[in-house]
């Protein structure tokens, strides 16, 4: 998966936990501390996932170059063998 899209995705999830976590009740402490944990894991995965995406830029001219250099290099074509058609047996 992308690390746009995974960021897009872990943005989503954290935002449902907070809708869950406003409208369930406040008598439950021991539920609310395990959203906050879950919510707490969700952003320590986005700033995971932040620091990847910046470290895959810096080398992204690298990876570029490489691309490049093997893009000039021509395929090498399909011999495809010749077969016999009726024209050549009359000719």
């Amino acid at each position: 998966m992308k690390t746009n899209k995974a960021l897009k995705r872990l943005t989503h999830v954290e935002e449902l936990l907070s809708d869950v976590m406003e409208r369930y009740s406040d008598g439950a402490h021991d539920i609310q501390q395990r959203l906050l944990d879950a919510k707490a894991a969700v952003g320590r995965a986005k700033d995971g996932l932040k620091l990847q995406a910046s470290s895959e830029k810096t080398s992204a001219p690298e990876k570029a170059a490489t691309r490049k250099a093997a893009v000039k290099v021509p395929p090498a074509k399909a011999t495809k063998k010749h077969v016999p058609t009726k024209q050549d047996y009359e000719g």
